[in-house]
């Protein structure tokens, strides 16, 4: 992992992901990554494939992917790989919204324990 700021983003997804019951982390794939049994996100710091900026990426709940991308396609995306079972990705530059980031994550982690 490169910068300071990307250890950041990396810190602040693995205390939401940590405070999850059940949670545990490890690299996948080059990234950090978390698990509740199945995996559930991964943090980008520093971009992955066509994407430079840090991201998220994590499943999401049936027909979510679609109705983010759609209201702020700015932000929201489909992730190349996961895309096809629902993930949803996540920028995260700019003024990050936290809550909203622990909601999402919330939501993908119920979305694999259920």
């Amino acid at each position: 992992m490169g910068s300071g700021a990307g250890d950041a983003l990396v810190e602040r997804v693995r205390g939401i992901c940590g405070a999850l019951p059940g949670t545990t982390e490890k690299v996948s794939h080059g990234a950090p990554s978390f698990f509740a049994g199945k995996q559930y996100a991964a943090v980008r710091p520093d971009g992955h494939h066509d994407r430079t900026a840090p991201h998220l990426v994590c499943a999401a709940p049936p027909g979510v992917q679609q109705e983010l991308v759609d209201d702020d396609p700015e932000r929201f995306f489909v992730p190349p790989y996961v895309g096809g079972r629902g993930w949803i990705g996540v920028l995260l530059t700019g003024d990050v919204d936290w809550d909203e980031i622990a909601q999402i994550l919330g939501e993908a982690h119920s979305t694999v324990t259920a």
